[in-house]
């Protein structure tokens, strides 16, 4: 990791399919091996199943479960004197969505 500069947040192109960066995250979350191709096929088959067995689009349904997972706060160490409290945090967005995966 260099000292001087930070890296660059690489740009996530949006899934084929569905045309979402969030998909798109969880293909490459969920890949093993570096196996993109078995990720996506498996993604995809899921989202089928569940246009199917729910009637709503896979993608709404997809967000909303992955909304209704995200924590709001977490917890941090604090150490205040000889003792160590476990203090609650506010979560930033992105983190938020990275725990959810």
């Amino acid at each position: 990791m260099s000292r001087r500069t930070t890296a660059p947040v690489r740009e996530v192109l949006p899934d084929p399919v569905y045309g979402s960066v969030i998909v798109e995250k969880f293909i490459c979350r969920m890949m093993v091996d570096g196996k993109k191709s078995i990720s996506t096929r498996i993604i995809y088959q899921a989202m089928a199943f569940l246009g199917e067995k729910t009637g709503e689009k896979p993608l709404d349904v997809f967000l909303k479960a992955l909304e209704n997972v995200k924590p709001v706060v977490e917890v941090k160490s604090r150490r205040v004197g000889g003792a160590t409290y476990q203090v609650p945090v506010e979560i930033r967005d992105n983190r938020r969505e990275a725990l959810a995966m």
